[in-house]
């Protein structure tokens, strides 16, 4: 599972790139919001001790000079986001000390959508979003946003991706022989699993390199953006999946620590991997739901053996 200055002419200067820009003064609170630092290394962020203003303000403090975002990808990036609540703020989360994250192609913030728009690789993005532009008089209770609440993003891109990669290599196998058979689909369409559900599952880790990439092998601490499918050994069910669907068109493309909080199966399977590479992992339960007692909501029980088919499409190094 991977960009200011002080206010006043600023805000002016900058006029093309805030949203409701002519009904903005160069006193606009959140146009006084600036950001120094270096690209990938933890940003200074100052957020005025006021009420935040209605306008979406967005900046580039550093201009990037790689290829334009392209809509419907996916872009791995640093990204640091405040909450800013009456003339109060707070630090919600930062990947910049622990690596960087996906951002989801359908996020579903419609200033985030704007400020990314024609975003070129290498830069530092500034975005100041005001409820209407971010989730709305509902907020969003997991982050402890309220309907209220301004947003302050701080997104490093470094890379992009289209939801519908997959591995490139040579193929090597396809599976079988005591393990799942895995069936290549067109390009941008999951692969498939068969499950013999009738066989016992083997009791210790199975790890099968179905496609072998070319890539830097993965390392503990590193980002790693993947495409995953995933079965119950049991049923033979898929319970999860990150390639395109009829409920994500787009896909929605992994981004993780390897080493962080994955499953153990996929940590000790996936080490070494080469980018590019398509693996085939057979977790039983001790490396997989069986120490967190199952997982209901998927229908995982804690004794279940898990099928992953992983295609590893990118990777950043560890910080």
């Amino acid at each position: 599972m991977r960009r200011i200055a002080a206010a006043s002419l600023a805000a002016l200067a900058a006029c093309a790139v805030v949203a409701g820009c002519g009904s903005s003064s160069p006193s606009s609170a959140n146009a006084a919001v600036t950001v120094k630092g270096s690209f990938e290394k933890s940003p200074k962020v100052t957020i005025p001790a006021e009420k935040a203003s209605t306008n979406l303000v967005v900046s580039t403090p550093i201009k990037g000079s790689g290829a334009a975002l392209k809509s419907g990808d996916s872009p791995l990036a640093d990204v640091a986001l405040y909450k800013w609540s009456g003339t109060k703020h707070s630090l919600l989360y930062s990947t910049f000390s622990t690596g960087p994250q996906i951002i989801p192609s359908q996020l579903g913030l419609p200033g985030l959508v704007t400020a990314l728009k024609g975003a070129h690789l290498g830069s530092r993005v500034v975005a100041v979003l005001p409820p209407k532009y971010a989730y709305g008089t509902t907020g969003e209770s997991q982050l402890g946003v309220k309907g209220t609440d301004t947003l302050v993003w701080v997104i490093d891109l470094m890379q992009q991706y289209a939801g519908t990669e997959s591995a490139s290599g040579p193929q090597l196998s396809s599976g079988g022989g005591g393990l799942p058979t895995v069936t290549a689909k067109s390009a941008g369409q999951a692969p498939t699993i068969a499950v013999n559900s009738k066989a016992a599952p083997p009791t210790a880790l199975q790890v099968k390199t179905l496609i072998q990439g070319s890539g830097p092998k993965l390392t503990k601490g590193e980002t790693v953006v993947a495409q995953y499918v995933g079965a119950i050994w049991r049923t033979g069910s898929v319970f999860a999946s990150s390639w395109p669907s009829s409920q994500q068109p787009s896909g929605q493309l992994f981004g993780f620590q390897l080493g962080g909080n994955v499953l153990a199966g996929w940590t000790q399977g996936l080490t070494g991997v080469p980018v590019g590479s398509r693996v085939l992992l057979v977790i039983p339960p001790s490396l997989g739901y069986g120490p967190a007692g199952g997982n209901a909501s998927a229908g995982i029980q804690k004794t279940d053996t898990l099928v992953f088919v992983v295609d590893v499409i990118g990777s950043a190094p560890a910080v």
